[in-house]
């Protein structure tokens, strides 16, 4: 079971109306990226395991930055995963989906879990571990803001993040539903940007995403 004091430490670092979802290929550029980011009013982001540079990005940001930007590990797929990543400074854990072994784990982790989701089955049987909060992914192959308002009215305690597909055009369409407490994407921080250390236009694209509200 997820604890009430993890539960709500969740919904505290899912503030921000957008989560950048952060795929980093040189860890050097981490910081610099997520000072734009934070300088646009993005204030949580979660860099994925995806890379190599993952690990060191997470661990160079929270070291820098630990007071203002709330920094998650996404794409874990494994306990191991998530351990390297809490040791190296993630402060919450983001799966696409579930498996028994990391709700397991879950349970010993100091920082919150954030399990994925794609159907009502699935949400349901999270619900009944104590995750009222939770990753709909992929969202829009999954059925998009169709689907989650269709789940709206059977599920009405269950929050979600849709992440997959989502940009600067549909944010806006998702953030208004009743059960979406943030959205992730990757539109804030565009791979050609960050290799031309153009932290100025993603600043502004951040600051667009800040503005876009519940």
């Amino acid at each position: 079971m997820q604890s009430r004091e993890h539960q709500t430490a969740l919904r505290a670092l899912l503030q921000p109306a957008v989560i950048p979802v952060l795929t980093i290929d040189d860890a050097q550029t981490a910081l610099p990226l997520a000072r734009a980011l934070m300088a646009g009013g993005l204030t949580s982001l979660e860099i994925t395991l995806r890379t190599d540079a993952a690990l060191s990005a997470i661990s160079i940001v929270s070291e820098a930055l630990a007071s203002n930007i709330a920094v998650g590990v996404g794409t874990v797929r494994s306990p191991e995963q998530a351990e390297a990543a809490i040791r190296a400074g993630a402060r919450f854990v983001v799966s696409p989906g579930m498996t028994p072994s990391l709700i397991q784990a879950a349970q010993n982790w100091p920082v919150p879990f954030l399990p994925g989701a794609a159907t009502a089955s699935e949400a349901m049987a999270l619900a009944d571990m104590g995750y009222a909060t939770q990753k709909f992914f992929p969202a829009e192959a999954s059925g998009g803001v169709a689907a989650l308002k269709a789940l709206a009215a059977p599920l009405s305690d269950i929050k979600f993040c849709p992440t997959g597909g989502v940009d600067a055009g549909n944010a806006g369409e998702y953030l208004l539903l009743s059960n979406v407490v943030c959205v992730g994407g990757s539109w804030v921080a565009p791979k050609v940007l960050v290799e031309n250390g153009d932290w100025a236009s993603i600043e502004a694209l951040a600051r667009d995403a800040s503005g876009l509200a519940n």
